[in-house]
């Protein structure tokens, strides 16, 4: 068994460590064995580490969890993902309180150049689906492919990962249980289905329990590996708010369709929107045009000569350089708020100095 593959599947079973406090051990102690090795007093010196949690480390029967575990992995041929490697979804690892442990099993690269998230209620109206099936079946005739992320739960999930396998475009289902089961039971045909061009993804290991509050915790993981999250419909409270919530937190992009005010599953939706928290969705293009994904996109803004920078300007531009960089990682370098760092960025956009990508990324002209 291989040793290391071991330790960081043992690491995300240690109870009470969660995930930010996993990546500082690791941060910390540099090998993840020395973290199950460390003495007490050594463990406490972590940030987020206190007495209690450097007794569950020294005590934990995680290793042999995490042995069971891996021998259930290898029979049914699922992998595992560490947050360090070069498989496990790239734009998930920026965010803070992504899974230190992935299991997959599937067919598809989770990293793709366009990756988008839909979700929505459990009891999708007719035009819900419609509006659903019409936005996949667009993507693919406009010839964008695109990785389409969802839950696997009943209505507006289970509609987008349908529209997806019949237009031929890959799909994901981020599960809010282990591998050994699918849930709900009446989705175990299309979940095989999914397997073969696309996969299950989860970060709960074999034999947990269905638990509610899991799937309200999978739902970061559905904002946090995409580009953008798409909410078809909603009504004011549900898992579908609470993505589109965790998506802003990570700086992606949101969209909601609009419906009547009456509706009680357009409410959520209308109210993303008149919350400036998503983009009125109508079509595929108004994607297109704010991810910058037009197929050949005219430029808005001409590019202004002699433009005069203030000194903060001068600071991200100089940042940017010639890479391409998230407005977080813009603001760590910087040193400066993120809403201070919105501003002088959206001034530089119009300037036609710098362009926005897709995910909030950005980069010179």
């Amino acid at each position: 068994m291989n040793n290391t593959l071991l330790y960081k599947t043992a690491l995300s079973m240690i109870s009470g460590i969660g995930n930010i406090n996993a990546k500082r051990l690791i941060a910390h102690f540099g090998n993840i064995e020395d973290i199950f090795k460390a003495k007490k007093k050594d463990l406490l010196k972590v940030q987020g580490i206190g007495e209690f949690l450097a007794n569950e480390i020294s005590k934990t029967d995680a290793l042999k969890k995490a042995e069971k575990e891996i021998v259930f992995t290898e029979k049914h041929k699922i992998e595992v993902l560490f947050f360090l490697d070069n498989n496990y979804p790239e734009k998930l690892k920026h965010c803070e309180d992504a899974p230190v442990v992935l299991y997959y099993k599937g067919t598809e690269k989770l990293n793709r150049q366009k990756i988008i998230s839909i979700v929505g209620t459990r009891n999708a109206t007719r035009q819900g689906k419609d509006n659903c099936n019409e936005l996949i079946k667009d993507l693919k005739t406009l010839g964008h492919k695109p990785l389409i992320v969802s839950g696997l739960a009943y209505g507006v999930d289970v509609c987008a990962h349908q529209a997806a396998l019949k237009n031929d475009l890959p799909t994901i289902a981020v599960l809010g249980h282990g591998l050994h089961t699918v849930y709900p039971a009446a989705h175990k045909k299309i979940a095989k289905e999914i397997i073969e061009s696309g996969g299950l993804l989860t970060e709960f290991p074999n034999n947990s329990k269905l638990d509610p509050s899991n799937f309200v915790r999978r739902n970061r993981i559905i904002a946090g590996m995409a580009d953008a999250t798409i909410v078809i419909e909603s009504a004011k409270k549900g898992g579908s708010l609470i993505t589109a919530e965790l998506a802003n937190s990570y700086n992606r992009d949101v969209f909601a369709y609009p419906g009547r005010v009456n509706d009680k599953y357009s409410s959520g939706c209308n109210w993303l929107i008149k919350t400036n928290r998503a983009a009125l969705m109508e079509n595929v293009s108004d994607l297109e045009y704010i991810l910058g994904w037009q197929q050949n996109p005219k430029q808005a803004v001409q590019k202004q000569l002699f433009v005069e920078l203030n000194n903060d300007e001068k600071i991200l531009m100089d940042i940017l350089g010639e890479e391409e960089l998230s407005i977080d990682i813009i603001s760590v370098k910087a040193n400066m708020p993120m809403s201070k760092v919105s501003a002088l960025l959206l001034n530089l956009e119009f300037s036609g100095l710098i362009r926005s990508l897709p995910g909030k990324i950005y980069k010179r002209q």
